[in-house]
């Protein structure tokens, strides 16, 4: 139901052309840029085994592209998400020689990544209408490597 004066014309009804959907990224980076990139599949939860998984993963590529920079223990700092202080994580996490920082006090529980790495991928991907998923991981990665080394 709509307003409109006894004389007006109906208005036009525009066709909208479903966009790829929305899909969960992991990503992970550090001073020195993007470590890993990793596109949830549809259907899949982020859970503590599938973050555990992520880890290891993880590990592998800090030997391939921080060699001789990780020495003792790695530091991560994300977010208050259920999956990333789960007992398996933690484990894992201890298992993988790394440790995790507690948030400071009173503050908003976000990782770097949602106030720092994630506004400005929006930004970019704004607007744009995407047909398949690749296309949307093509821009968000082209968006990823072009930015310099100071932005991390």
């Amino acid at each position: 139901m709509e307003w409109r004066h006894s004389g007006a014309p109906r208005p036009k009804k525009v066709l909208v052309q479903k966009s790829a959907g929305n899909f969960p990224a992991s990503i992970v980076w550090d001073q020195d840029g993007i470590l890993l990139v990793v596109y949830l599949p549809k259907g899949q939860t982020v859970n503590a085994e599938y973050y555990a998984s992520l880890l290891v993963r993880l590990k592998e590529i800090l030997k391939e592209k921080r060699r001789g920079k990780v020495t003792k223990v790695v530091l991560f700092l994300h977010d208050n998400a259920p999956a990333d202080w789960a007992l398996e994580t933690r484990k894992k996490l201890a298992y993988l020689g790394s440790q995790c920082l507690d948030h400071p006090p009173y503050s908003p529980d976000l990782a770097p990544s949602d106030y720092h790495l994630f506004p400005g991928l929006k930004k970019q991907l704004k607007g744009h209408h995407f047909s398949s998923d690749a296309e949307v991981i093509t821009a968000a990665e082209t968006w990823l490597d072009g930015q310099p080394s100071e932005f991390f």
